[in-house]
């Protein structure tokens, strides 16, 4: 099976709309016949919320003042965005953020579910190498006594439970939502690696292994992505290239 070569943004913090404006373009360009996939690491310029583009409780651009049904009142002076892919509200403050986009022509294309645990597995064994003990949330489940409850809809992502998050002792600290258009997917995740003052319950990686090399892990989450979904990849400038 051939995978189409994969383009690598590492970026400086931007901006909420940015930084979804950036994945945004990204997608369509997949959309008019890009041939390749692409990968964005990147972080943010100021704690923000962005809101899942299926999620009931829905943002009023033209209105960011504006009290979203629900929203924890603790993130209302957070800025806000919409965001592409699905599921909940994220808090965007300490954590890596990817992006990946696969084009119409990515053999993936045709199982987009399996997309997650393909990526997800791959950060699992990064995060061993890195010194932490992860695994699926489905794998967990299946080794613990413990059950979990995934009626509830939660309005924050990271307190809701999917068989593909990643944990590290049951705590979730990798969450993944997509967007599917005209056979092109975009992933959208969100690696927590300590807990924000605005949401203190919300433990990270660092929080639950403090032993961990964040340095080794951000330095070679880029290519981690891109080795799951490509055979190959480059490294470029957005502003360069776009």
């Amino acid at each position: 099976m051939s995978l189409p070569p994969c383009t690598i943004y590492r970026e400086p913090p931007l901006s909420g709309a940015e930084n979804m404006r950036r994945d945004e373009l990204l997608l369509e360009q997949a959309v008019a016949g890009q041939e390749e996939s692409t990968v964005r690491i990147y972080r943010w310029e100021v704690p923000t919320v962005t809101v899942g583009y299926f999620q009931k409780s829905l943002l009023n651009p033209g209105a960011p003042s504006i009290p979203m049904e629900g929203l924890d009142p603790r993130l209302i002076a957070c800025p806000r965005v919409a965001r592409l892919s699905g599921g909940g509200a994220i808090l965007h403050d300490q954590e890596l953020t990817y992006s990946c986009t696969l084009p119409v022509n990515h053999p993936f294309r045709s199982n987009p579910l399996n997309l997650y645990e393909i990526i997800h597995r791959a950060v699992i064994d990064l995060l061993k190498d890195c010194g932490v003990r992860a695994m699926l949330r489905e794998d967990y489940d299946r080794t613990s006594s413990g059950t979990v409850d995934r009626a509830a809809e939660p309005f924050l992502c990271f307190l809701r439970s999917d068989p593909n998050d990643i944990v590290v002792d049951g705590v979730k600290i990798l969450g993944s939502a997509q967007r599917r258009r005209k056979g092109c997917i975009l992933q959208h995740g969100s690696l927590l690696l300590k807990a924000s003052k605005l949401t203190p319950e919300l433990t990270g990686l660092v929080d639950l292994a403090p032993n961990a090399d964040l340095q080794q892990l951000t330095e070679r989450l880029p290519e981690t992505v891109a080795a799951a979904v490509a055979e190959n990849w480059r490294t470029a400038d957005w502003n360069q290239n776009l």
